[in-house]
């Protein structure tokens, strides 16, 4: 009989349900492409820069986890708002509150298993898509991996059982201090502006000053670093639950007490039915304008990250290419390349000190590296000709480092990427034409060269890469530009992804917070708006007014959201040569979700307030 009750009662309010559960789904199924990607043991093995990746998803899984916590939360709350009258009438009429709660936890259940299940198979979809691009991005294939992974399913269900059982206890809590007088009247309640001048004005000063705080330390966060992390996060957040508490009120009077806008067709209406709510939604305003934050901002530190590998490539070798004595198949992908600059320089070794034609050196300087401290605190690396005298016949030891030959062993060191085929860095010595060709020793080649597009060519210089490594297993060529790029990519990679999912389920959650929160207190709403069409007010008129005041109540956190994401993303600055980059392109995201969640609201409140409207 509960059950059926509980399936009838799914039923009766099906459309609303179906606007949580997409919520829901959008969480687990991230949820479980996150533990898959994090968990998959073969697909971490098969590649050493996976690791890195491993723990960007797994830390994207507690993140999605503490706000679905939060999202369950406020949608138990609007579940409970959705059928309080119902639940007042069944204590009327002599149920006992024990058999309503067991009817609100199956219920719960319900929506928790079936969300679970789509969920899951939804994130196997993701998973193997996901899996896929980050394999391509990561230009490695694993054979191994599988999107169907038994770990990630159980710690999904695991999680999310729990998390439904403990809001289905939370909502039988809130029903056993609710008497049936106040579930029946509950959606009668009204949120009434009480205005005092005088603290107002104190606490919107308040705000602004832990705002500005807040602001400074985000800034200066390369001076400040972790302390000023805990007190942005600390100041931000009082600063804008504040600022909500003092602005949102403040704005609303000022409106409904300008009679120019007001007066203008049913304005008043619409200001005052903000009055109404305006207290209740000021803290869900406050919280959705910081995790909109979060979740433009995750999408956008994604996007740097991956912009930043491209940039740092040029600041981690001097050099696309280092070659020692390459063999016909190297040569035969080198001419596949087209290099902006390329030379070789002839060497002999003696096993005690490597020998260089200092001619060569006259004629085509190497790169020597310079690193400077910018305003921000970040270090640029820019690489230029060296411009000293050649030290023809000295000996330039690294292990005995002078001013004066600082710059040349620099600049050695850039050619020879810090090995030699022994696998040990020695001493060199650049020494005329005549004087090296006396040698006795073999006669070997270094070739070095640049292009303006490595990311054109990654195939060729990773294949060249891989030769390189199985001739000389021994040295140190892991510090080579392609091993330096595949490991940025792999973190970058990771990121991206991350952020991106992140957004996508932060930005629906919330929006559907706000949603469930706005919506909790549309039927209190109806008779005002029955009044109205009984008054003679058109129909047209009325549904403008509810464009409006749900535009009002979406855009003030967007807004907040949007300045507190500018601001924060100076945070990177010293770690991101770009944190901007692209910018747009989050924003962009955040409007169409944001949106979609608008009209989605819109058309719900006006099915529910003005359906007595279109009764008549």
């Amino acid at each position: 009989m509960l059950l059926k009750l509980s399936l009838s009662g799914i039923k009766s309010k099906l459309k609303d349900y179906i606007v949580l559960l997409v919520g829901l789904v959008m969480s687990s199924s991230i949820f479980y492409m996150f533990e898959t990607l994090a968990m998959n043991d073969a697909f971490l093995k098969q590649n050493s820069m996976i690791s890195a990746v491993s723990f960007v998803f797994q830390a994207g899984s507690v993140l999605l986890g503490i706000i679905t916590i939060v999202y369950i939360l406020y949608a138990n709350t609007f579940l409970l708002s959705l059928r309080q009258k119902e639940y007042g009438m069944y204590l009327t009429l002599g149920a006992k509150k024990k058999k309503i709660g067991k009817m609100m936890f199956i219920e719960t259940m319900i929506l928790g298993l079936a969300s679970i299940i789509i969920g899951i198979v939804i994130g196997i979809g993701l998973s193997q898509v996901v899996g896929q691009l980050l394999m391509q991005q990561l230009d490695f294939n694993s054979p191994d991996y599988r999107a169907l992974y038994l770990p990630a399913m159980m710690v999904t269900i695991i999680f999310y059982v729990v998390l439904f059982i403990v809001s289905a206890f939370v909502n039988l809590i809130k029903l056993s201090k609710l008497s049936a007088l106040t579930l029946i009247h509950g959606e009668t309640k009204a949120d009434h502006i009480v205005l005092n001048p005088k603290k107002m004005t104190i606490q919107s000063i308040g705000s602004l000053i832990l705002l500005a705080i807040g602001y400074f330390m985000m800034i200066k966060i390369a001076t400040f670093q972790f302390i000023g992390i805990i007190v942005a996060l600390i100041t931000i957040t009082a600063g804008t639950f504040l600022f909500f508490k003092t602005a949102l009120p403040f704005l609303v009077e000022k409106l409904k007490a300008n009679k120019k806008i007001s007066e203008k067709k049913i304005n008043i209406f619409t200001f005052s039915q903000l009055s109404f709510r305006v207290n209740d939604l000021t803290k869900v305003l406050a919280m959705v304008a910081m995790l909109i934050a979060l979740a433009v901002g995750a999408i956008t530190v994604g996007f740097a990250f991956q912009n930043s590998t491209k940039l740092a490539l040029n600041q981690v070798s001097a050099y696309d290419i280092v070659t020692y004595n390459p063999t016909k198949k190297e040569t035969k992908i080198m001419d596949e390349i087209q290099f902006d600059e390329k030379t070789t320089y002839h060497y002999k070794t003696d096993d005690h000190v490597t020998y260089f034609v200092a001619d060569e050196m006259k004629e085509h300087p190497p790169l020597v590296s310079e690193s400077r401290k910018m305003e921000d605190g970040s270090f640029k690396t820019t690489f230029s000709k060296i411009k000293e005298a050649v030290p023809e016949n000295q000996l330039l030891d690294p292990k005995e480092t002078t001013t004066e030959n600082s710059n040349w062993l620099n600049a050695l060191g850039n050619i020879s990427n810090g090995y030699d085929t022994s696998g040990e860095q020695l001493p060199i010595k650049l020494v005329s034409k005549e004087t090296f060709a006396a040698l006795p020793q073999k006669e070997n080649q270094l070739v070095v060269g640049n292009t303006n597009n490595y990311i054109g060519y990654l195939k060729q210089f990773k294949a060249i890469y891989l030769i390189e490594k199985t001739r000389y297993p021994k040295t140190d060529y892991t510090s080579s530009k392609y091993e330096m790029y595949a490991s940025l990519n792999s973190l970058s990679s990771g990121t991206v992804f991350m952020g991106l999912f992140l957004g996508f389920a932060f930005l629906a959650m919330m929006a559907s917070c706000l949603m469930f929160k706005v919506l909790t207190g549309a039927t209190s709403d109806t008779k005002r708006y029955t009044m109205l069409g009984k008054i003679g007010v058109r129909k047209s008129l009325l549904v403008a007014s509810i464009y409006k005041e749900m535009a009002m109540i979406f855009i003030f956190p967007a807004i907040i959201g949007a300045i507190h994401v500018l601001i924060g993303m100076q945070m990177f600055k010293f770690l991101l040569p770009q944190p901007y980059y692209k910018i747009w392109v989050p924003f962009a995201i955040f409007a169409v979700i944001y949106g979609i969640y608008y009209l989605i609201t819109v058309f719900l409140y006006k099915g529910i307030v003005l359906k007595g409207e279109e009764e008549n």
